[in-house]
C-alpha cells in the first residue's frame, strides 16, 4: 500500500510530465511518504483500446489507487485538454474511484493559452470520478529541464508546485489522523 499514488497520462518515455512527476515523488518520498508510479505506457494497449475494464492490470490499478491516501495525476495538453490515453484509462477504472481522496492535477504544455485545459477538462474528470480536487498546477514546456534533477526550472513555479504538495500532504495526514480517531 503507498501513502500516494502517481499517474502519468503521459504516452511518452521521456516527457516533462513525466519527469516532473518523478521529481514529485522524489519530493514526497523526503517527506515520509511512499510513492507508487503509474504510468499509461505500463498498460496494455489492449487493454486501453479494448476497453478491458476487467482486465487484471485495470483491477490492480484500481486496487492500488482504492489504498492509498491521495493521488497526484499528471498528463501534457493535447488539443486543449488531457492526453486521450489517459482518458481511456480512467474510463476503464470504477466511476468512484477517488472517492475520499485528495487529487492534485498536474499539466505541462507549451502555450500560457493552454492553462484552462486543467480547469477545463483535467478537474471536471477527476470530480466525476469523485475525487477532492487541489488547486493543480500548469507547467509550461520552457520551466521544464528534462536534465536536472529537480527539473522545475521556475523558482516561483517550484514554490507553487511545493505549496501544493505540501498540501496534498496535510490533507493525507488529516485524513489518517481523522481515521485513527474514529477507530
Amino acid at each position: 500500500m503507498s501513502d500516494i499514488i502517481i499517474i502519468s497520462g503521459s504516452p511518452s518515455k521521456d516527457s516533462r510530465s513525466d519527469k516532473v512527476l518523478r521529481y514529485l515523488g522524489e519530493v514526497l518520498e523526503h517527506k515520509q511518504k511512499t510513492v507508487t508510479h503509474i504510468s499509461v505506457r505500463d498498460v496494455s494497449q489492449h487493454d486501453l483500446m479494448e476497453g478491458r475494464y476487467g482486465s487484471p492490470a485495470i483491477d490492480d490499478i484500481a486496487l492500488l489507487i482504492r489504498q492509498s491516501q491521495g493521488v497526484i495525476i499528471g498528463s501534457p495538453v493535447y488539443k486543449a485538454a488531457y492526453s486521450g490515453v489517459l482518458k481511456a484509462l480512467l474510463d476503464l477504472l470504477p466511476q468512484d474511484i477517488f472517492e475520499h481522496t485528495p487529487v492534485l492535477p498536474i499539466m505541462t504544455g507549451g502555450s500560457p493559452s493552454h492553462l484552462l485545459a486543467l480547469e477545463y477538462t483535467l478537474k471536471p474528470l477527476l470530480a466525476t470520478l469523485k475525487g477532492q480536487n487541489l488547486q493543480g498546477v500548469y507547467l509550461l514546456d520552457q520551466q521544464i529541464d528534462r536534465e536536472r534533477r529537480d527539473p522545475i526550472t521556475d523558482e516561483k513555479l517550484l514554490e507553487r508546485t511545493i505549496k501544493q504538495l505540501d498540501y496534498l500532504v496535510e490533507k493525507v495526514n488529516a485524513q489518517n489522523l481523522e481515521r485513527s480517531t474514529v477507530s
